[in-house]
């Protein structure tokens, strides 16, 4: 409990940084969103560009601005849309549930396909089997989602008409959603089962070589026993924090996955609010996407005392 936390405690510089990157990772980006979000004839007038700028906040120095954000984040007020005046975090939660799908269908996807891949080319070794995984595996690692997501809609939406190109599905229907997220859930998620499957591969090669596997065959019992109630247990630790890790490039992913199927979520949004300067919705994007990272490292650091009971925090 101690060690946990200590974990919890060890976050809040963490976030700290976040919020503060997002303040000022907006701010240098080229743009006035105050010309942006008056009209051709008023982006002209001098007192309407800075009443604007006033009610806005902009106004202010730069350190004012960032004390009156970094005080309304720690209330829980990410503060309103300077494009459509809604407060950000009816603008964020209108738009976290597609986000949730895709990360956690692409998740499936690379777990699904990446651990079993790496478990057949460990027992393969050295085979056609095994160099098919390692080829497979370096092209999908080198390969981009957005490229990879493109070509997938150009062969099973547009070619073969299998799939939907664009949209998210009928909230009420399981089917329409289930088949609107397979191909953005495969584009991110082919890179990190190709991940999963090389480390997974690796650290089964290095447990099967333990004197208890040996033991354990020793003693008669079956390979597939041997195998997943004994060197798969072992070897999920390295696997699961690759799978945490790479959580960070499933949620930036998302941002770009979303924009090339149109489909809702926080990285369209983000895309939208980059795009528009729209400050309030930048920064609070951002700061979700940081702190589901964080919860999800904090939730594998929980999930190693389960995997293997020798770990023990103090």
């Amino acid at each position: 409990m101690a060690y946990l936390l200590r974990r919890l405690a060890a976050t809040i510089p963490t976030l700290l940084g976040a919020i503060t990157f997002a303040f000022l990772l907006i701010r240098v980006a080229p743009g006035d969103p105050v010309r942006l979000i008056l009209s051709d004839i008023d982006r002209g007038n001098r007192e309407a560009v800075e009443e604007v700028r006033r009610q806005l906040g902009l106004d202010r120095p730069l350190y004012v601005q960032y004390a009156v954000y970094l005080t309304s984040t720690l209330r829980g007020q990410f503060g309103t849309s300077f494009r459509t005046s809604q407060p950000v975090i009816v603008e964020i939660a209108g738009q976290l549930t597609g986000t949730v799908h895709l990360a956690m269908a692409a998740v499936v996807v690379a777990v699904a396909v990446g651990l079993p891949v790496g478990i057949v080319a460990a027992l393969r070794r050295n085979t056609w089997v095994d160099y098919s995984v390692l080829s497979g595996a370096m092209v999908a690692l080198a390969s981009p989602s957005f490229w990879f997501g493109i070509l997938l809609i150009y062969m099973f939406a547009f070619r073969l008409g299998w799939f939907p190109i664009f949209g998210a599905g009928r909230p009420d229907d399981l089917a329409s959603l289930l088949h609107h997220l397979a191909l953005p859930a495969v584009a991110i998620g082919t890179r990190s089962a190709a991940l999963i499957a090389r480390m997974s591969r690796s650290a089964l090669l290095e447990v099967l070589h333990q004197d208890y596997i040996r033991t354990a065959r020793a003693k008669g019992l079956a390979a597939r026993a041997v195998v997943l109630r004994h060197a798969l247990r072992n070897a999920l630790i390295p696997i699961t924090t690759i799978v945490a890790l790479d959580m960070a490039y499933l949620l930036g992913g998302a941002v770009i996955i979303e924009t090339v199927f149109a489909r809702p979520g926080l990285g369209k949004l983000a895309v939208d609010a980059i795009y528009t300067r729209d400050y309030p919705v930048v920064q609070g994007v951002i700061l979700v996407f940081a702190a589901g990272i964080i919860l999800v490292n904090f939730l594998v650091d929980v999930l190693y005392g389960l995997l293997d009971p020798r770990i023990r925090y103090g």
